[in-house]
């Protein structure tokens, strides 16, 4: 499987999408690059909730792998998306490129880091890895397969889906210009924890914010006036995280003052009123002259 992301991960194509290593290679010819920001955090967390699943070609018996390759340094916290990966039971490995921080790729990446953390210059000496990389992950995925079927404590992580493990019925209420109300219904198994991750549809970083299971409401605040914002309530389980609940909204504008009135005109005066902007804390008033009148 594979997916491309800068401010908004993109699915090309999913694991279940093709059976040869033809097909595989002619997708990647066809393969349009996508330009952009660097959301590692979001990118990894669109992996987990829409990638690894059985419905796009994830078989509950099979190892985890994932390959993450980059040019640059995450603009939001890859650490922590990439720590809910490995507590799950998936192995990433982490490829840099020109410009990636070797240090975030070592945090982000699985141990031992002298198998799963590669960097080069350029993106042609990509080709220098192919060999050893391939070698690692085969070896890697027999080992942990053996360890699986001798009895260790490695275990298979099923990511399971299904209205079990899925909240429902997402209502997004008392909308101002900086803050909004999130509800939901919960799961019928109630998960350990929510995670509920926001951002701005347009870019921006994404935020987020850890629930108990108990909870099924959250306020969010500090928000940009009239903005358009993307949010997802995942629900984390022992096992593995069920299906996110998605929802889009827009914050208000921020309020404008209204009925401006001039009276008690003199040669070189005038009065100003206004009804009052709600919330406002100062005003800025601008004056300047017709056309054809004096100065500023």
């Amino acid at each position: 499987g594979l997916s491309q992301y800068s401010s908004d991960p993109r699915t090309e194509w999913d694991l279940s999408a093709f059976s040869t290593r033809e097909q595989v290679l002619e997708a990647l010819r066809n393969l349009r690059y996508k330009g952009g920001n660097t959301f590692t955090g979001l990118a990894l967390t669109h992996v987990l909730e829409q990638n690894l699943k059985p419905d796009a070609g994830a078989r509950l018996e099979a190892e985890k792998l994932v390959i993450l390759l980059t040019d640059g340094k995450s603009q939001d916290d890859a650490n922590l998306a990439a720590q809910t990966l490995k507590n799950l039971g998936i192995e990433i490995f982490a490829i840099g490129v020109k410009n990636a921080d070797e240090a975030e790729l070592r945090q982000v990446a699985s141990e031992p880091l002298e198998l799963t953390v590669y960097n080069v210059l350029d993106f042609p000496l990509l080709s220098s890895l192919v060999g050893k990389l391939t070698r690692v992950l085969c070896t890697r995925i027999k080992d942990r397969s053996h360890k699986e079927t001798s009895g260790s404590a490695v275990k298979d992580t099923p990511v399971n889906t299904g209205p079990q493990l899925s909240p429902t019925d997402l209502k997004i209420s008392a909308v101002t210009s900086k803050s909004m109300h999130l509800a939901w219904s919960p799961p019928l198994r109630p998960p350990k924890k929510y995670r509920v991750v926001y951002y701005p549809s347009k870019g921006g970083a994404p935020k987020e914010v850890v629930l108990e299971g108990e909870e099924s409401s959250l306020q969010l605040s500090n928000l940009t006036s009239h903005t358009e914002y993307l949010v997802a309530v995942i629900p984390v389980y022992d096992g593995a995280p069920g299906d996110a609940l998605r929802g889009v909204t827009s914050t208000l504008p921020l309020s404008s003052p209204r009925s401006l009135r001039v009276s008690e005109l003199s040669h070189n005066s005038l009065r100003l009123s206004w009804k009052a902007a709600q919330g406002a804390t100062h005003y800025l008033v601008l004056c300047s002259a017709a056309p054809d009148g004096e100065e500023d």
